[in-house]
């Protein structure tokens, strides 16, 4: 069997608001893996087929092993992962605020590794094909049973006018448009996203000036997209990219490898 690494997204319309995708990967022969995956303003579950995780970071495989479950909440650090065994892995990837459309009454602003996002029997199915058709049938319909849609027209007005815009939009902007206090709007990001308006803003942009290089025109100069995405000059762009990555744009774009069809950009290191 050959490692597999493949994106795919929901079919079903309605789960399509709230997931941005799926991606299955599976190394069969894996040693150990380890890379290095960036800031993003997405959040994820990952189930492990049969593994453990001894610390935040490190999946070991176990042939014993129940199924792993883990949530990913938006990061606002480079986050290291090792994986040692054998790997059979299924992940969610959510749009902000998506997560809290199927499960309430959990901190998701941290990690957590010790709720059933699935059932048992859910996760057999799952884990008992391959075949993306499937696997995207199966999630669309478990994640359909669970669907309790939670509103807040606050941070969704927030998300729609930060998601949507080239700039950065200072707090106090989006307070005014919004006609709420700054302390309020940033108590609902701290409280539903664990990080402050301001670092969610600059994450997003973060995220859209990568995009901008990998999938619209890579071969923009760094200055060019600075003006674009309005910062100062080229040197803001590249204090950025350092206090997000440790790493220059160009470094960082040089040592990365794009996986699958979406935004999967990590460092493999081994």
């Amino acid at each position: 069997m050959n490692n597999i690494f493949e994106t795919f997204r929901p079919k079903n319309s309605l789960i399509a608001k709230y997931v941005s995708y799926y991606y299955l990967d599976i190394k069969p022969h894996n040693t150990e893996t380890e890379f290095e995956c960036f800031p993003h303003f997405n959040t994820s579950i990952s189930l492990y087929k049969s593994n453990i995780s001894p610390k935040k970071g490190k999946v070991v495989f176990e042939h014993n092993a129940k199924p792993l479950q883990i949530f990913t909440p938006i990061r606002e650090n480079t986050l290291q992962v090792k994986q040692i065994g054998k790997v059979q892995r299924i992940v969610i990837v959510f749009n902000p605020l998506g997560i809290q459309q199927f499960y309430r009454k959990l901190n998701f602003t941290n990690f957590i590794t010790d709720f059933s996002f699935f059932t048992n029997f859910e996760l057999s199915k799952l884990f008992a094909t391959q075949n993306i058709t499937i696997i995207t049938n199966q999630l669309d319909r478990y994640l359909l049973d669970k669907l309790k849609v939670y509103e807040n027209n606050i941070l969704d007005k927030a998300l729609l006018l930060i998601l949507s815009n080239l700039d950065y939009l200072s707090i106090e902007k989006l307070a005014t448009e919004l006609k709420i206090s700054r302390r309020h709007l940033n108590r609902l990001f701290n409280s539903h996203f664990g990080i402050s308006v301001k670092k969610f803003n600059e994450i997003v942009l973060f995220r859209k000036t990568l995009e901008q290089k990998l999938f619209e025109n890579t071969e923009q100069s760094f200055t060019t997209l600075a003006y674009k995405f309005n910062y100062c000059d080229q040197s803001h762009l590249n204090k950025v990219y350092q206090n997000f990555t440790s790493n220059s744009p160009k470094r960082f774009l040089k040592k990365g490898t794009l996986l699958g069809n979406e935004d999967i950009f990590w460092h493999l290191k081994k």
